[in-house]
């Protein structure tokens, strides 16, 4: 089955088919899932190529980076250019650049595939305000959050998958596996992705520039990117830092060992849908503030389980589970709300949300690994209490009619 009408800006959205819903979810979440697969794969990598030891950590922050700047930079072309065709160069590019990663045979061919993977994921935050402009407004929220469970799935499937197949191959492998997948998703996506005209007119440097001003006046967009800055700063945290904590001699896990705690993460995505229909019924704030309260709990839940036992490994997961729980729905109720505001700016209100709580993330990120080495589990739990904690003193600050 497909869409083949062009769908314009002014057109009167139909309720989203469950079979195009799942078709958006399960494209993001293969695309996302390429930004992650490097990050159990370094050490290999590294020696395989023969990366310095300084230099290992660029296999993961070029990545990054090409993110941050495709966020930036590609992803507001979609409130200019026609999506579908957008999307399926992104997602061709995508499996380019796996290829080369694949075939890559000193550092700085690897790092190049790693910066252009980056910048072609970015096709996610494409996919996910489309999808939110062909769906009604009464049921926006709900067909969002369905979208981000299988993009959350992706971004935590994604380590484990990378260990496993890596394990039983080779980390070659896994760049050739995936590639196959994105030329996959490519013929699927170009056979069924509806055509979408925006009715923006405007060049690329007006464009940019008007996201300046977005930035800058649209208070909703401010505070729903710094509440999620904080939550995703604490979730980059906890997964840079916990690898480390069950590699340590208290519990001792293998690689296997941790990609199997690592699948805990994914029960997150369950909250996405939930948070979805929860904002479609205006209980943003009652969502945001469960929200934000999880993710507080879950690192003082944390303080209790860093001696290794089996009750520790328990508790930890249920810190897992809680804390992507909180930061799913935290995540959802901010994109409902900023897809509420002007239409025709939905791409350039996602990539400054997205790019701002990024920041966030990599920020959790540096400082995670700095306390884990500096104060161990417990400065490294009480800074990542730190950062919901902070997000959540802002929030009761905000007016009840927002």
């Amino acid at each position: 089955m497909s869409i083949s009408a062009t769908t314009p800006d002014n057109a009167i959205p139909r309720a989203l088919p469950p079979w195009l819903t799942f078709l958006f979810a399960s494209a993001c979440g293969l695309v996302a899932a390429n930004l992650y697969y490097g990050q159990p794969l370094a050490g290999p990598i590294s020696a395989d190529l023969g990366f310095t030891p300084a230099a290992t950590g660029l296999i993961v922050t070029l990545t990054q980076i090409g993110y941050g700047l495709g966020l930036l930079l590609i992803v507001p072309l979609g409130d200019l250019t026609e999506n579908r065709r957008l999307v399926l160069a992104l997602v061709a590019v995508s499996a380019l650049a796996l290829i080369g990663a694949a075939l890559s045979t000193t550092p700085a061919m690897f790092l190049t595939a790693s910066l252009s993977i980056g910048l072609a994921s970015v096709a996610v935050q494409v996919l996910v305000p489309f999808a939110a402009n062909m769906a009604p407004d009464a049921t926006r929220g709900q067909v969002v959050g369905n979208i981000m469970s299988g993009l959350l799935c992706g971004i935590m499937l994604a380590r484990p998958f990378a260990s496993f197949l890596a394990e039983a191959a080779s980390w070659h492998t896994v760049y050739y596996v995936t590639a196959a997948l994105m030329i996959v998703l490519a013929v699927v996506l170009r056979a069924n992705l509806p055509v979408r005209v925006p009715k923006t007119k405007v060049g690329y440097g007006e464009l940019l520039a008007s996201m300046a001003h977005l930035a800058l006046t649209s208070r909703v967009l401010q505070r729903r990117a710094l509440y999620q800055a904080g939550m995703f700063g604490a979730f980059s945290l906890f997964w840079t830092t916990t690898p480390l904590l069950l590699a340590s001699p208290a519990f001792g896990l293998t690689q296997n060992g941790i990609a199997l705690f690592a699948l805990a993460g994914a029960a997150g995505a369950v909250a996405s849908p939930i948070a979805g229909r929860l904002a479609d019924r205006g209980m943003t704030r009652i969502a945001s503030t469960i929200a934000m309260l999880l993710a507080m709990a879950s690192f003082l839940i944390s303080h209790l389980a860093a001696d290794g036992s089996l009750t520790a490994l328990i508790l930890l997961t249920v810190a897992a589970i809680m804390l992507d729980f909180g930061v799913t729905t935290n995540l959802v109720c901010g994109q409902r709300a900023i897809y509420g505001l002007n239409p025709e700016h939905r791409s350039r209100l996602n990539g400054l949300f997205m790019a701002t709580f990024f920041t966030g993330g990599a920020i959790g990120s540096a400082l995670g690994g700095w306390a884990y080495a500096t104060g161990g589990w417990s400065m490294t739990a009480w800074i990542g209490f730190a950062f919901p904690a902070l997000a959540f003193l802002l929030f009761l600050t905000e007016g009840r009619g927002r």
